[in-house]
């Protein structure tokens, strides 16, 4: 045999690396890959945001509580607030001191219902906080749940394409199927890349959100039950 022949025989030698298996793919799965990429990017973009918002919160709370509990009168700290961006335990304050004052700091003084008015307003601030907290989460939820059959969908049409190239050569050789299997399968790898770190970091934020919203909770039942007991020695005195 003529060196010719054997470098006819001689089966093609592709180039399986990842950067190869991306730009040899179908124009579709490329899509999918460059799509599931940057929902990756945004995942880990939302993970490290939160991350460091939770931590501020926590050590914002932390501060406002050994000021709130060090003996400060309540009007001297609300004060100190009012005029402030507040958010976290100061939000919770700073909302149910301004209806206490707009109750009290009138011509005529309603405070019958004034512990009702209180708690509504304690409670729709947590629901503000919360809700503040929680924002951006459901990003991770989607790409979580979603990125595994994104990139199976890319994985299909890899295969399929290499099947229509086995059909058009009339090759059934591993060397032919391989690199297209190959490529239709990094889809579904990239598809698990994003999915895995964003599916764990929700669960993990979602935890962090439920600690904070029962610190509020706490702390919003503490501070609403202070204000009930002026309000009863206020309303004894005005008797």
């Amino acid at each position: 045999m003529n060196p010719v022949d054997v470098a006819q025989a001689a089966p093609a030698v592709h180039d399986l690396s990842l950067f190869s298996l991306f730009w040899q793919a179908h124009f579709t799965v490329k899509l999918v890959m460059v799509g599931l990429l940057g929902a990756s990017i945004w995942s880990w973009a939302v993970i490290v945001d939160k991350t460091l918002l939770y931590s501020r919160t926590k050590r914002a709370m932390d501060r406002f509580e050994e000021v709130f509990w060090s003996g400060q009168s309540l009007e001297e700290l609300y004060r100190s607030l009012q005029n402030r961006p507040a958010t976290g335990l100061s939000a919770v304050f700073v909302a149910a001191m301004r209806e206490w004052k707009r109750s009290f700091e009138g011509s005529s003084r309603t405070f019958q219902s004034l512990g009702q008015r209180i708690d509504k307003v304690l409670d729709v601030t947590i629901q503000r906080e919360v809700e503040r907290l929680d924002s951006k989460l459901m990003i991770l939820a989607s790409i979580g749940s979603a990125g595994p059959y994104i990139g199976l969908f890319g994985t299909v049409i890899g295969i399929m394409n290499s099947f229509t190239s086995i059909a058009a050569s009339s090759n059934t050789s591993l060397a032919v199927v391989a690199p297209g299997i190959a490529e239709a399968l990094f889809a579904t790898a990239i598809g698990l890349f994003a999915a895995i770190p964003a599916v764990i970091a929700y669960n993990k934020l979602q935890s962090e959100v439920g600690k904070l919203q029962s610190r509020l909770e706490g702390f919003a039942d503490e501070f609403s039950a202070i204000l009930s007991r002026q309000i009863d020695e206020r309303i004894a005195h005005a008797a």
